[in-house]
């Protein structure tokens, strides 16, 4: 603590004494912060920027991947977002819970890391998700080499003007002028004593730095590395992923699922209700066609079946509609990046007949899923009088679901 009041004093002395004294860090050390909180309205969509798609995978999960090798990484996120960040991040990262701003938000990712091992913090913009491994090895080779601070950037080379009402009015030099990327790379204690000394007006981490008297070393920036921030954007950033050759993550899963006849006048199968003389039992409306897909689409996914995300111990679910399950689990594969291929589901049953209601299973299941209804099969075969099926005790259903992603 002595050290920490030392480096939040006024005086640039004991930056330059830490400067000169602080062991290389080593990527065990160097702990990276993604913030990933802001709302990103410019972008428009359903979704925050960073849990948008950009070629089949998610913003943010690019982001994290970039940084592959670092001994811990924090993502901070909106708490709105909590919930679905658990899902699709937990176990991988360390998950934060943003502030009102980005300032808030840095900070609270960087108190998390206080008293660990880590000596050094890359704080990285979660809209940015095409960072090269040349830029991040650039600025912790910088820290490597003794600076308190490293941060890319671009230089500027297009002419600057000042305007006003829609005309020129002046001419700005564009003399030592360099265009801010992230990451941006700190001594741990530096810029938490920064930002407890507050500064939420500062453009950047490197900003607080400045204001405090702490040399900033440039490094190499990148013109692939953009920060998504409006819709045309998404298109340039997938261009980038093109040109690099990205290949794509094509999963598959299966689902199986069987429910008993008991006593009714109706059955649900793939999302249609058909008369019947006895219904099916289950804890919800027993949909054994939607239930087998919902379990492909979680198991593509490595994300367990539908007991994981709907407990049938839990009374909410009791008679609920399936198509609750299946838009779940093709949301969860959206938010993870990916994309429904096409999906295959048999119904194998004696009765009723499903051929004559085939049609509108698809479409029934294509909009729940929202996709096009040629990316769904739904065909029906029987047992030939063999088995629990073949004398009519049940109804099973099989189903395959395939998805892609960007790897």
């Amino acid at each position: 603590m002595k050290e920490m009041a030392a480096i939040a004093g006024p005086g640039r002395m004991a930056y330059r004494v830490r400067m000169e004294t602080a062991p290389a860090p080593t990527r065990a050390h160097v702990a990276v912060l993604i913030t990933a909180a802001g709302r990103g309205e410019r972008m428009g969509g359903d979704l925050p920027k960073q849990w948008q798609a950009l070629a089949g995978r998610s913003v943010l999960a690019r982001s994290i991947a970039a940084f592959d090798g670092f001994g811990r990484v924090v993502v901070t996120v909106a708490p709105g977002d909590m919930d679905r960040a658990v899902e699709l991040l937990g176990g991988r990262v360390t998950l934060v819970a943003g502030g009102a701003s980005r300032a808030e938000s840095v900070r609270a990712g960087l108190e998390v890391l206080e008293g660990s091992a880590i000596t050094h913090v890359l704080i990285h913009d979660g809209a940015r998700p095409l960072v090269s491994s040349a830029v991040i090895d650039a600025v912790v080779a910088a820290l490597d080499a003794g600076a308190v601070a490293a941060a890319p950037g671009l230089a500027v080379t297009d002419a600057l003007w000042r305007g006003a009402g829609g005309v020129v009015t002046g001419i700005a030099s564009r003399e030592g002028l360099f265009r801010a990327q992230t990451p941006q790379g700190f001594e741990l204690a530096a810029i938490l004593a920064a930002h407890r000394e507050g500064g939420g007006d500062a453009a950047d981490d490197v900003e607080l730095m400045q204001r405090r008297g702490v040399p900033v070393r440039i490094t190499p920036g990148d013109e692939d590395n953009l920060k998504l921030t409006w819709p045309g954007d998404m298109a340039r950033a997938e261009l980038i992923l093109a040109e690099r050759g990205t290949g794509m993550d094509v999963r598959l899963g299966n689902g199986y699922d069987v429910h008993a006849f008991g006593p009714g006048d109706r059955v649900f199968l793939c999302g249609v209700e058909l008369p019947h003389d006895r219904g099916l039992i289950g804890h919800s409306d027993a949909d054994v066609g939607m239930h087998a897909l919902t379990d492909a689409i979680y198991g593509a996914l490595a994300q367990g079946d539908i007991g994981r995300h709907f407990p049938p111990s839990d009374p909410q679910w009791k008679g609920a509609a399936s198509e609750i399950f299946l838009r779940h689990a093709a949301e969860l594969a959206r938010e993870m990046g990916y994309a429904i291929g096409n999906v295959d589901v048999t119904l194998i049953a004696e009765r009723p007949k499903i051929g004559p209601h085939a049609g509108a299973m698809q479409a029934r299941l294509a909009g729940i899923m929202g996709i096009e209804p040629a990316r769904v099969s739904v065909k029906a075969t029987t047992s030939e009088r063999l088995g629990f099926v073949g004398r009519e005790e049940g109804i099973a259903a099989i189903a395959t679901a395939t998805l892609i992603g960007g790897r």
